[in-house]
């Protein structure tokens, strides 16, 4: 029986990829490095320390890994301030409000660094519907290994098959079947190039997966 489910916050409840996407640009751009699309399109769903880790490594760099995370959130943060248009996806907020009116568990799974969860929870007024927030940047790894998604099962007090996912990146879907957690895959406009073949289920709207119908099609 469904008792939990695990959010992913980009691209699942926020569009915050266009902020992230300035943000390192900018980053790159202050640094003088030029970063491919599909270096960049790979780094989905992995938390900023293990992508600056990567970023250093990959260009032999003379930065530290946490110089270049400091530079990233210094624009990330300048852009969400000056954004007064940033809204949540369409559906999200009334599928979170459904599940908890519900009785389910809500936990958040993100590889965003926790000053930006608690900047969007904020923003939106989420903390009433969640009982844990994990951020990937404050554990050792991220997506797709299944750490921050085994982490997020524990807080709920329930077992795997008592839980569900909602993922929007290759990363973190193959980070939840890692978990061996069953894995809605949600496949938007927001999400560019990303592989869902490994989802248990893929939706476009979340409507779909509200409470009645998510109970049904597990049961």
């Amino acid at each position: 029986m469904l008792k939990a489910v695990i959010f992913d916050m980009d691209g699942v409840i926020i569009d915050s990829e266009p902020m992230h996407n300035k943000a390192y640009n900018d980053m790159f751009n202050q640094i003088g490095i030029q970063v491919s699309s599909e270096l960049y399109q790979s780094f989905t769903g992995q938390s900023t320390i293990n992508i600056c880790k990567r970023l250093c490594s990959h260009f032999n760099l003379e930065h530290t890994p946490e110089t270049l995370v400091a530079i990233k959130r210094k624009y990330y943060k300048q852009f969400f301030e000056s954004n007064s248009s940033l809204s949540l996806i369409d559906g999200a907020l009334d599928l979170i409000k459904d599940y908890h009116q519900n009785g389910l568990k809500l936990v958040l799974a993100s590889s965003a660094a926790m000053t930006s969860i608690n900047q969007i929870f904020n923003r939106f007024d989420l903390h009433q519907y969640f009982i844990a927030k994990f951020s990937g940047g404050d554990l050792k790894q991220s997506k797709p290994h299944p750490e921050i998604f085994l982490k997020a099962i524990q807080a709920t007090g329930f077992s795997n098959k008592e839980c569900i996912v909602i993922e929007d990146s290759t990363n973190g879907i193959k980070a939840a079947k890692a978990a061996q957690v069953f894995c809605i895959g949600y496949d938007s406009f927001h999400s560019k190039n990303q592989n869902y073949n490994n989802a248990d289920m893929v939706i476009t709207d979340f409507k779909d997966i509200t409470f009645k119908k998510i109970h049904n099609i597990l049961n």
